[in-house]
């Protein structure tokens, strides 16, 4: 693979999805990434529906994992942990997503690591942070979802009942402000030389990431929920003939937009939704009026009527109708390539492009320890060594 990062090499110690997506991207972006595994494998490989007659894929796993390297070590052995600390002493990044305390119990703790290598960047990754009451507590997506204020800001118009984001948020978000934080420690190793220990919490991120808007009501201190809460209206999802559609109108010119397109010269009018602030403050009746007039005529009409007066607008997709969306296929967003021992699947093609150092994906995700033998011969292991290392369950390679 090719990329920004081509040269960089990453030892993933990380499981489940926090950690492996967050290196996946970096391999994504050219980077050599080993994946040190149970000796049964990453938990992921058996999540749900397992996609290969051996048991080894999932398609979460694949699409968490594609273009990286593996090996399975037993790091409770003395011979695997020898081997991991010779892969850790050539290796860039390290990435861990243990719980707090663990490798410190293994005698693979931050400190005594960067002190032996002082250019190494340890990532360490978990749910609440090392501190705390709560941070001895297994955290898993749904957790950080409720604590983070996610679960409120989704909560059901008029029951006020918090609601889950029905995907792994906390996970997938964390994951890239981690990959985003290993480049910039990257970044400074060029300047000083020195490594880094960077710590990402999963609650942590998420409330970076919730707080522009979603904290606006408790931002300014001392005028804490002045304003009606902004969530509780109806959401912009409005049906139509045929489907269902979003449209935005925050400028007054978007708003005058589509009250021209539904030709609606009274709702134009109106003094509740003249301003951006009154559109605001009455946002359930506006939306409420909105849904009526985008009932009359199909998605395809609509769009095609609120484009031609410049209203924002789109059409809200199934998953099933994704792949064959004509702006997704115009822009080539959707890659196949081939995963041994299950087939052709499909792909989201790296977010961030790249001009003068593009990478592609070519690689998909590896089988149980399928790279531990190669590894180990750069290592000086012989193949004698290596079957030792096999027979004595300090390593596993697949059959």
């Amino acid at each position: 693979m090719s990329g920004p990062l081509t040269g960089v090499k990453v030892v993933d110690l990380s499981g489940v999805v926090s950690g492996p997506l967050a290196t996946m991207f970096l391999a994504d972006q050219g980077a050599e990434v080993l994946k040190i595994e149970p000796i049964s494998g990453d938990i992921t490989r058996r999540s749900r529906e397992k996609v290969d007659e051996a048991g080894e894929f999932s398609a979460l796993f694949i699409s968490s994992n594609r273009g990286k390297k593996s090996m399975a070590i037993d790091l409770k052995s003395e011979q695997g942990k020898s081997i991991l600390i010779r892969l850790i002493s050539e290796a860039d990044v390290l990435v861990q997503n243990f719980r707090p305390g663990a490798m410190e119990r293994l005698g693979l703790g931050a400190d005594h690591l960067r002190e032996q290598f002082p250019k190494l960047i340890f990532v360490s990754i978990d749910g609440v942070g090392e501190t705390g009451p709560y941070a001895k507590k297994r955290v898993y997506d749904p957790i950080v979802q409720g604590l983070s204020g996610f679960c409120d800001i989704q909560a059901q118009a008029g029951t006020n009942k918090p609601q889950l984001i029905r995907t792994i948020v906390a996970d997938k978000t964390t994951a890239i402000f981690t990959a985003q934080a290993v480049a910039a420690a990257l970044y400074a190793r060029e300047k000083t030389g020195k490594g880094d220990h960077i710590r990402v919490s999963m609650l942590d991120v998420m409330l970076s990431y919730l707080w522009p808007e979603g904290m606006m009501q408790h931002t300014i201190v001392g005028r804490e929920k002045t304003a009606g809460d902004p969530n509780d209206r109806p959401e912009l999802v409005f049906e139509t003939v045929n489907g269902f559609m979003t449209v935005g109108t925050i400028s007054d010119s978007e708003w005058q937009g589509f009250c021209r397109t539904v030709g609606d010269t009274e709702l134009a009018a109106d003094e509740r939704f003249i301003s951006p602030s009154g559109r605001s403050v009455n946002a359930t009746a506006r939306i409420n009026k909105m849904a009526e007039h985008l009932k009359a005529r199909t998605t395809e009409q609509w769009l095609e009527l609120l484009d031609a007066n410049d209203v924002p607008c789109g059409p809200i997709l199934r998953r099933h109708e994704i792949v064959a969306n004509e702006q997704i296929v115009a822009r080539g967003l959707i890659q196949e390539i081939d995963q041994p021992r299950v087939g052709s699947v499909l792909q989201p093609k790296p977010a961030a492009r790249f001009e003068e150092h593009a990478a592609s994906l070519t690689v998909g995700a590896p089988r149980i320890g399928e790279h531990a033998r190669g590894i180990l011969g750069t290592l000086g292991y012989t193949d004698e060594q290596v079957d030792a290392l096999v027979q004595a369950g300090a390593i596993r390679i697949p059959e």
